[in-house]
């Protein structure tokens, strides 16, 4: 047995109807102890790991579709699907199926499938009884079988009775035998009550029958047929659209007949489906479900087999790229890869990116760049749509080619070398509908600061008393409030405002996947400011596609776009769009809010001062919502806490300062007579940091002091302590007024006044160029050595 024999793909039926591929693996038959019975086992080819485990349920009923397809329920809404790569494999497993459940191989269903309700009533009769006798196909019963296929579509086992009626007894040829007949005959209500049998049998979501009628022999008499809609004043002429105005173009002769009957087929079937059928009620949603998958698995197996023609690909790209090919047929072409790529999406993930990768061997991409430049919009669009395939697949493969392109070299690009050349050569053509859509005057530049409010109009809107009215990318003074002209700076344009949107979206990614770059040429351009001119537009979309781009750069927390913001005063054109929309609760209102919310919650420090200091007397009004509220209980406490912090280290300083004074006083070599003492400076201390108790307490201590040491030198006043600015050498130099204590001898007695004034104004200077009080890093750590093993003060005289 060979492996591509038993090679399946496992989907399952989702919650949309739609099939969700599982995974590819290789299927076999056996009893499972667990399962106690024969049971279908699928393993993956890539991993070996289980993607399926079902037991082969005696009751179970299995359909074999398409001659590929073997489809069953497990559970209520839990239906199961294997795709055989080969016909043989699944001819093998439906056996192994039929002889479990004792069928006949031969059989397309192998079991009728019995609701609850029903099953005692029918468990005691033959399995003949179970069928329902179909009146005789004549013109004159046409109104009988009507309400016959008509009143079965409400129960379940009734369905799949008429279902096997109509199979066993090759009823849907002979109905279209009869709707030939009656449009001979222009028998109008004949022809009414096949549109009602044809539309119920499709309700009858069943494969075996859709495999009759979707024939060529039947197809387009089942299109006639649905026709004749009894509500419609005249018949519809879908199969004159068909055959007529829907022409089939191979941009390649296809020479596999089963694949061009494949191709025909599923575009047919997919215009009744999404054409012809009005859309299904309610009641009616899930009797489709089959064609759904008719149509999903007939793509599939139409990509499949385009794939493994590698001769036609190669044509397809040969004729693409040659310059001798007339645009008219790289127009078809073009079209062609773009549904080639549309209906790879139904192939699984380990097929779609062979696929894909495929292309890309084959030159999708220089192909690509040849049609984007034509002139022709639709060729341009559809490239467009196959190039946004390739970007979501891989974009490194991407990036690799507009690298190469730029560099004419091999190099491998990394993100880097990629962003670089883009934010150097690209970017500018990417914003500059965006920039020339928001331009401002530049001598009015100090007004537009202030105000940053716009009046809204376009001028490619119908013009009444404007003709001499300048083009949308010119912008005048005229733009500003208060002007009495013509206002010319917001697209009022739809189709502008979109392009707007567009790029504002890209934008956004940049900002969350950029960083660095998009982070200078932001503030460089001052791209905020102009984006957030938008958000005056009549269009709210474009409106919150500005917001949106603000509140990506706000999510980042990036104290540099926050000083960007702050400085440039940028939150005013969002407030004020807050307060324009008034009391409506809309998308807009809940945006704004949002965006406040998220700086409170996250406690943004600069923007929320900011919007406190600035804007808290315009938003406190706004009480349905806490937000703003919170953001001033955010400043006042975060205010308290530096108003805390600063009291907490005035004290620190002041105790520390108290307890290096005794030290000196105590330390003092009492055998030096004659000496200066310079009192020990605290760093950037100003005079009046220290409190009046402090001086009381220095002069009574002084005063005992002078009576143990008659002779000791008086130290300098309090005002030795005062922050003074110094222009000497050591201040200039940054000397440490810490080493400046510790290492200078001992003065002399000549001059000791005039060299105990020089030293002091040095070391009161270290600091100069801070004002107030400044919380020094290395205070705590000093403060810890305090507390473990006190440093011992060097005495000035040693």
């Amino acid at each position: 047995m060979s492996d591509t024999r038993r090679r399946v793909k496992v989907y399952t039926l989702n919650e949309d109807r739609q099939w969700d591929d599982r995974g590819t693996g290789h299927v076999s038959s056996t009893y499972v102890e667990e399962l106690k019975g024969m049971s279908l086992l699928v393993r993956a080819e890539s991993d070996g790991s289980l993607l399926l485990e079902s037991k082969i349920n005696p009751n179970t009923a299995y359909q074999k579709q398409q001659d590929t397809l073997i489809v069953w329920s497990e559970a209520e809404n839990y239906d199961l699907a294997l795709s055989f790569q080969e016909k043989a494999g699944c001819d093998e497993i439906w056996e192994k199926i039929c002889q479990v459940q004792g069928k006949d191989p031969s059989v397309e269903v192998t079991q009728d499938l019995i609701d609850e309700s029903e099953e005692e009533r029918f468990e005691e009769m033959p399995e003949t009884s179970h069928l329902i006798d179909l009146p005789t196909c004549e013109l004159n019963k046409l109104e009988e079988i009507a309400d016959l296929v008509t009143s079965v579509l409400s129960s379940p086992i009734r369905r799949e009775k008429l279902a096997l009626a109509l199979e066993n007894e090759g009823y849907i040829k002979k109905l279209l035998q009869l709707f030939q007949a009656c449009e001979n005959l222009e028998n109008t209500e004949g022809l009414h009550h096949l549109y009602e049998i044809i539309r119920g049998i499709l309700f009858l979501n069943k494969a075996t029958l859709f495999e009759v009628m979707f024939s060529d022999e039947c197809i387009m008499d089942v299109v006639g047929c649905l026709e004749y809609d009894p509500a419609l004043a005249q018949p519809k002429r879908h199969r004159e659209f068909l055959t007529k105005t829907a022409k089939f173009k191979e941009v390649i002769p296809i020479t596999d007949s089963e694949l061009r009957q494949k191709i025909h087929q599923t575009y047919r079937v997919q215009y009744i489906q999404d054409i012809i059928l009005p859309t299904p009620s309610v009641f009616e949603e899930n009797f489709l479900s089959t064609l759904t998958s008719f149509i999903f698995f007939n793509k599939v197996e139409i990509v499949s087999m385009l794939q493994e023609d590698e001769k036609f690909l190669s044509e397809v790209f040969a004729q693409l790229t040659d310059e001798a090919t007339d645009d008219d047929k790289r127009r078809e072409l073009v079209n062609f890869f773009k549904e080639f790529c549309a209906f790879s999406q139904t192939l699984q993930p380990q097929n779609r990116d062979a696929f894909f990768k495929t292309l890309a061997k084959l030159g999708i991409l220089p192909a690509l760049e040849i049609v984007m430049g034509m002139d022709d919009l639709q060729v341009r669009s559809a490239a467009t749509d196959i190039f946004s395939y390739l970007v979501e697949f891989s974009p490194s493969m991407v990036r690799e080619f507009v690298m190469q392109e730029a560099q004419q070299s091999d190099d491998k690009t990394e993100k880097s070398e990629f962003l670089n050349f883009f934010y150097n050569h690209c970017m500018h053509v990417l914003t500059a509908p965006l920039l020339t859509n928001t331009s401002e005057d530049k001598c009015e530049k100090d007004f537009f600061l202030k105000h940053y409010r716009y009046s809204w109009s376009f001028v490619c809107t119908p013009s009444h008393s404007h003709s001499h009215s300048t083009p949308s990318s010119s912008i005048s003074q005229d733009n500003i409030v208060g002007s009495n002209k013509n206002n010319t700076i917001c697209p009022d344009n739809y189709q502008t405002a979109q392009l707007l949107a567009l790029i504002l979206e890209l934008l956004t990614f940049c900002v969350e996947h950029h960083t660095y770059h998009i982070k200078n040429y932001i503030m460089n351009k001052d791209l905020l400011r102009r984006v957030l001119v938008l958000m005056n537009s009549k269009h709210t979309f474009l409106a919150l596609c500005a917001l949106r781009f603000m509140r990506r750069i706000i999510g980042l927390k990036d104290e540099f776009y926050n000083r960007y913001i702050t400085k440039g005063n940028l939150f005013e054109p969002v407030i004020n769009a807050l307060l324009d929309n008034g009391t409506r609760y809309n998308l807009l209102n809940s945006a704004v809010i949002e965006l406040f919310e998220f700086i409170r919650v996250e406690d943004i420090k600069s923007l929320t001062a900011h919007i406190v200091e600035n804007f808290y007397k315009a938003l406190e009004s706004i009480e349905y919502v806490q937000t703003f509220k919170g953001l001033k209980t955010k400043y006042e406490q975060e205010k308290d806490r530096q108003n805390q912090k600063l009291n907490s280290n005035r004290f620190r300083r002041d105790a520390k300062a108290l307890e290096e004074d005794e030290e000196m006083w105590f330390n003092e070599d009492e055998e030096e007579e004659g000496k200066v003492v310079v009192a020990p400076v605290e760093k950037s201390k100003p005079e009046d940091d220290f409190p009046d108790n402090y001086e009381k307490f220095m002069e009574t201590k002084k005063a005992k002091e002078s009576e143990d040491k008659e002779n000791l030198p008086k130290r300098t006043s309090p005002g030795g302590f005062k922050f003074t600015f110094s222009h000497s050498a050591s201040a200039a130099n940054g000397t440490n007024s810490k080493s400046v204590v510790a290492q200078t001898p001992p003065a002399t007695s000549n001059g000791s006044s005039s060299k105990t004034t020089n030293l002091a104004t040095s070391v009161t200077a270290t600091k100069g160029s801070l004002v107030g009080l400044v919380d020094y890093p290395d205070d705590e750590e000093e403060d810890e050595e305090e507390e473990t093993s006190p440093r011992k003060r060097p005495r000035l005289g040693s």
